[in-house]
């Protein structure tokens, strides 16, 4: 955003989910001093047993951010490791044999959710930050890619991008986000990402999200 820019505030009602079942268990999972096999709500997440919970859980941050989407316009919030299961299949996660995972692919990983949920998804590379408040005031939120030390607003990530954020507000301070991996209390739920730090974690790319009827003709 350029200094003399001014946003018409703006913030969406959306309900916040974080990609562990246990919202107030994550400062101690990232920290290490808590296993995401042992959040004692993994059942809810779909998965059939700690582990894939917990596979899923370090991966899932789309997922929570589609969770939250689909809550904000449908009244649902499917489980986590199923949305993360159909996204696989849809083509935007690649799971390998060894283990490792690539995504979240955001092309076609758009393409379902326009299928799959009916809404407005469309993927943006680029998606300059200056575009953000405009989109936020039509109607719709933002999935973008920032590093995952946006949480605690890291002086010096070594890198952007990495993982995906909501964005569902913004004002002249800065842009507004439900953070799935934030800390409970700090940086979860309307945490503001001041517009002066926004460039060191955002990669510039996102999913653009909305009802069906937004975005139709453009």
């Amino acid at each position: 955003m350029r200094q003399n820019d001014h946003v018409q505030p703006i913030s969406h009602p959306v309900p916040y989910y974080a990609q562990w079942e246990s919202p107030e268990l994550v400062a101690d999972i990232i920290a290490g001093t808590a296993e995401a096999e042992d959040d004692p709500r993994w059942e809810q997440s779909g998965a059939p047993d700690p582990v894939e919970y917990a596979f899923w859980s370090w991966r899932a941050c789309g997922m929570a951010c589609l969770r939250m989407a689909l809550d904000h316009w449908w009244g649902v919030a499917p489980p986590i490791v199923r949305l993360a299961r159909e996204s696989t299949e849809a083509g935007g996660y690649v799971r390998h044999p060894d283990g490792r995972l690539d995504g979240l692919v955001h092309a076609p990983f758009a393409a379902y959710v326009r299928s799959r949920w009916g809404l407005y998804a469309e993927a943006r590379s680029p998606l300059p930050a200056e575009e953000l408040p405009g989109h936020l005031a039509a109607g719709r939120l933002a999935m973008i890619s920032v590093h995952p030390s946006i949480r605690t607003l890291e002086p010096a990530p070594p890198r952007t991008g990495g993982h995906l954020v909501l964005a569902v507000g913004a004002d002249d301070d800065g842009l507004l986000v439900h953070n799935p991996s934030g800390f409970a209390g700090e940086s979860q739920q309307h945490a503001r990402v001041p517009w002066a730090d926004l460039g060191r974690f955002y990669a510039g790319r996102g999913i653009l999200l909305g009802p069906p009827q937004l975005g139709r003709g453009e």
